[in-house]
């Protein structure tokens, strides 16, 4: 596989994690807890996806085998990171929601 596709495919698992984060999101907010940690399960998936291609890329480069960094990897990277910081602090709104809702409900 090119180094082209190789980078698209980890900001596709990318951005289908962050998709995920932001549905589970949407789920507290209308009180569908049941189908967030499915939510969560899927994209720490993709995320793990992601982050095995990038592990690989890694070893190569620990292997002698140098890369070729261009633009377009150095934005996979940035999807990559941006997801993962997103994923932590989607986690702690979905707690807080929850608060939010039962303090809402009573």
């Amino acid at each position: 596989m090119d180094i082209e596709q190789i980078v698209m495919n980890i900001i596709i698992y990318s951005g289908e994690a962050r998709a995920y984060l932001y549905e589970a999101l949407n789920c507290a907010k209308t009180e569908k807890y049941d189908e967030i940690d499915g939510l969560i399960a899927k994209a720490n998936e993709s995320i793990g996806k992601a982050h095995d291609i990038q592990t690989k890329m890694l070893q190569q480069e620990a292997e002698g085998k140098p890369l070729n960094v261009s633009i377009l990897f150095v934005h996979s990277q940035d999807h990559l990171m941006t997801t993962i910081s997103e994923k932590n602090m989607i986690l702690e709104i979905i707690d807080l929601r929850k608060v939010v809702n039962s303090l809402s409900n009573k």
